[in-house]
């Protein structure tokens, strides 16, 4: 199935449902590796995805109402993601795709619980939680499959 190639400086968007996790996302940009150029641009290829990073997004979960904070990355991509026979450099294009991809949210300071009583908040004890997000493209002439 065709669909756009992405290319450089398009976004990995992040939803905000993380299992029991509520993350403050904010967009990821993607930086195109690819020998090959659309409208000036580097195309995005397998492995690129591996780039994106997005530091200092704040989160809370219910048992833990004092926001903490982490990193937003790209766990995996769907299957409708990668080309199957489009590719640059010897490597897979990267596609729009339909599909979400798994997105990791990396704990960097956790979040806390209030404490009971008088002493310190407890911290989350989950060092990483788990989530989808989508691309978006400015390509919306060129397609690969």
């Amino acid at each position: 199935m065709a669909d756009f190639i992405l290319i450089d400086g398009d976004k990995a968007t992040f939803l905000p449902t993380f299992g029991a996790a509520v993350v403050t996302v904010q967009p990821g940009d993607l930086k195109a590796s690819g020998p090959a150029t659309l409208n000036g641009k580097k195309v995005c290829v397998d492995g690129d995805e591996t780039q994106v990073s997005v530091p200092g997004c704040s989160y809370l979960t219910p048992q833990y109402s004092i926001p903490g904070t982490g990193t937003l990355k790209i766990a995996s991509l769907a299957v409708d993601q990668k080309a199957t026979k489009t590719n640059s450099g010897g490597k897979a294009v990267l596609l729009k795709g339909a599909a979400t991809f798994t997105a990791k949210f990396e704990v960097q300071s956790p979040a806390q619980q209030p404490p009971p009583g008088p002493g310190s908040p407890i911290p989350d004890p989950t060092p990483q939680y788990s989530g989808f997000g989508m691309f978006t493209t400015t390509n919306t002439l060129f397609q690969g499959t």
